[in-house]
């Protein structure tokens, strides 16, 4: 299988796609604004470039990441939580881009979250082979927020499972343009993404992207 089966309307924009009680996928939703949102990433990167993280048990993670906005997430020896500052550099985060906040603002109240204000924004690159194994995202000061993902580039498979690590997990093909939003009961999900189809996309050739945006603090 190669990047090249699945193109940028491989599912139709408008086409919101049910995961749970208080999860949906909102098919397309970005995709009108994707040379923007690529620019606004080229933008981050060059002030907070990509990096592989390590776990606080010495693993190094597949996907490289980065950070924008108040807050950013890190992990290290000392474990996973929010800093104000990248640990590469010394200086706060990148403010995160308007159109960022925008998006993610909009695809929160379409998947019924009025009023969003994210704080911290969490990039991820997922290059040939890279992956992301089932977690929860539970560092945040504010578990009554959403989270709101953006994918960019090449098609993956999101991992979503239930409150359980052992819980049965659903696949679900991810393309670029899709926004993922969950939050609710659905919040502290096990999920998860696999490694990206192999192929060559348009604007972010052999990679994916996605932005992760959170209310990192109450």
């Amino acid at each position: 299988m190669t990047g090249f089966l699945f193109d940028d309307t491989a599912f139709s924009a408008g086409a919101n796609e049910t995961l749970g009680t208080d999860a949906m996928v909102l098919r397309g939703f970005a995709l009108a604004q994707d040379a923007a949102l690529w620019r606004a990433i080229q933008a981050v990167l060059a002030q907070a470039p990509l990096r592989r993280m390590k776990t606080p048990g010495g693993r190094l993670m597949s996907a490289e990441q980065t950070n924008c906005g108040q807050w950013g997430w890190v992990t290290d020896k000392a474990g996973y939580r929010y800093a104000d500052r990248d640990p590469l550099t010394g200086v706060a985060w990148p403010a995160m881009p308007l159109l960022f906040r925008q998006i993610a603002q909009t695809a929160a109240e379409q998947a019924g979250y009025a009023r969003f204000e994210p704080d911290a924004c969490l990039i991820n690159c997922y290059g040939p082979g890279a992956r992301m194994a089932l977690h929860q995202d539970k560092d945040e000061a504010d578990l009554g927020a959403p989270i709101v993902s953006v994918s960019l580039g090449l098609t993956a498979h999101f991992l979503f499972g239930g409150l359980h690590r052992t819980d049965s997990v659903r696949k679900v093909l991810l393309v670029h343009g899709d926004v993922v939003v969950w939050g609710g009961q659905d919040r502290l999900r096990f999920h998860g993404v696999a490694t990206p189809v192999k192929g060559e996309h348009r604007l972010c050739g052999n990679q994916r992207f996605n932005l992760t945006f959170r209310r990192a603090k109450a």
